[in-house]
C-alpha cells in the first residue's frame, strides 16, 4: 500500500491488519509496539517477524536528499534496522551520534531540530537534519530525545511527537535530568529513590510528565547528573560569575558529556522497554570542591572568587550501581577530578 505524505514522498507499506488480521485483533499491541509486545514475550514475534507484512521499515522514493545539490535527483531511502533520529542533536546528541556511527558504520544518523541554525553543521558531521514537526512519513527503530525543555511551550507533547516518529523495534529513550530525586540534605540517592510530587515544583513537574509520557510509549528514561566537559557546565559558569550567592557546601553530582553518550547507546544496545536509569559517575562534590580542584588544576585562565550563600537548599549524593550493574557500563572519566588530572 502506498501513502502519499505532506512532504510529497510515497510511503510504501503493507499493513500488518490486512496481511493477518486473526492475530492483530488477539494482539492489537504489536501494531504500535512490536518490540515490547507480547509476539516477543511469547516467541511469535520470532515466529512471525520474518513475514514481509509484519516490516515496520518504510521504503521512501524522493525526488532530493538532505545536502544533495539543488537538481532533482532519484534516490532510494530505506530506514535500516540500526537507524537512528535524535531529537534535539546539540552537545550530547552529537556525541551519540558519532559513538553510534562508530559502532554501526552502515547506520544513518537523523536529527531532527527547532530552527534550520545549525544544518550545515550537522550535515557537515554525517547527520541529516530535519525541522521538528515536519512529517516525512519516516519511522525509525531507534529514537533519542536530547532537546531540552527551555525552548518549548509543551514539553511533553514534543515528546508524545517523538514517541510517534519510534516504529517500536528498537529503543526509544529520553534524557531526563536526576532534579525529580526528591532529596535536598545532601543524602544518599540511588535509582528507586522518592521522587518530588507533582505540583510541588513546575522545573520537576514538566520532567515527571514528559517521563510519563516516555513510560507509556514503551521507551526508557535515563536521568542524568550535571552534564559538563572543559569548556562546559557548571563549573564554567561559576568562573563566569566570579562570585555566586549559594551555599559552598551544596553537594553535585556529575557526568561527562562523552559517559551520558555512551551510557544512552548502552540503554539503546539492551531494547530495554519502560525502565528508568540514573547517570552519573558515582564521586558527589561539594560546589566548593568543584571549584577548589578547577583552580589546582590550573588549566583555566580565570580565578574563581567564592559562594557567598548560606541557606539555600542542600543536594543529594546520587549511586547508580545498579544501573552499572544491568548494563554493564562504567564511564571513561571516573570523576571530575579524574577528569582534571589532579589528586584530591
Amino acid at each position: 500500500m502506498e501513502a502519499a505524505t505532506a512532504t510529497g514522498l510515497r510511503v510504501s507499506r503493507i499493513s500488518p491488519s490486512a496481511a493477518c488480521p486473526a492475530l492483530v485483533s488477539r494482539f492489537p499491541s504489536c501494531l504500535r509496539y512490536p518490540a515490547c509486545s507480547i509476539f516477543k514475550i511469547t516467541g511469535l514475534w520470532r515466529r512471525f517477524s520474518p513475514l514481509p507484512s509484519f516490516s515496520t521499515h518504510p521504503r521512501v522514493y524522493a525526488s532530493s536528499v538532505i545536502g544533495a545539490p539543488k537538481e532533482a535527483m532519484e534516490v532510494t531511502t530505506t530506514i535500516g534496522q540500526n537507524d537512528l533520529l535524535i531529537v534535539g542533536p546539540g552537545v550530547l546528541g552529537r556525541l551519540v551520534a558519532q559513538k553510534w556511527r562508530e559502532e554501526h558504520p552502515d547506520s544513518h544518523v537523523y536529527g531532527q531540530t527547532v530552527t534550520n541554525d545549525h544544518h550545515d553543521e550537522l550535515i557537515s558531521m554525517g547527520i541529516r537534519p530535519s525541522l521538528v514537526g515536519r512529517n516525512t512519513g519516516l519511522r525509525f527503530p531507534y529514537v533519542i530525545f536530547c532537546a531540552p525543555p527551555s525552548r518549548t511551550p509543551d514539553y511533553p507533547g514534543d515528546v508524545r511527537q517523538a514517541a510517534l516518529n519510534w516504529n517500536g523495534e528498537g529503543s526509544f529513550l529520553f534524557t531526563s535530568s536526576s532534579a525529580p530525586y526528591d532529596r535536598n540534605d545532601n543524602g544518599d540517592c540511588n535509582e528507586d529513590s522518592p521522587i518530588v510530587p507533582i505540583g510541588r515544583s513546575p522545573r520537576t513537574d514538566v520532567l515527571l510528565k514528559a517521563e510519563k509520557v516516555v513510560l507509556e510509549h514503551g521507551g526508557s528514561v535515563v536521568r542524568l547528573a550535571g552534564l559538563y566537559k572543559a569548556d562546559r557546565g557548571a563549573h564554567i559558569y561559576w568562573l563566569e560569575k566570579g562570585t555566586v550567592e549559594v551555599r559552598p557546601d551544596h553537594i553535585l553530582n556529575l557526568i561527562h558529556y562523552e559517559d551520558a553518550a555512551s551510557l544512552s547507546i548502552s540503554i539503546l544496545r539492551k531494547k530495554i522497554c519502560g525502565r528508568i536509569f540514573l547517570g552519573c559517575d558515582n564521586h558527589p562534590l561539594s560546589r566548593q570542591d568543584v571549584m577548589d580542584m578547577v583552580d589546582k588544576s590550573g588549566k583555566f585562565s580565570k580565578k574563581f572568587q567564592g559562594f557567598t550563600g548560606t541557606s539555600d537548599p542542600l543536594g543529594k549524593r546520587l549511586n547508580n550501581a545498579k544501573t552499572r550493574e544491568e548494563l554493564g557500563w562504567e564511564p571513561k572519566y571516573k570523576s571530575f577530578v579524574h577528569f582534571l588530572g589532579v589528586t584530591n
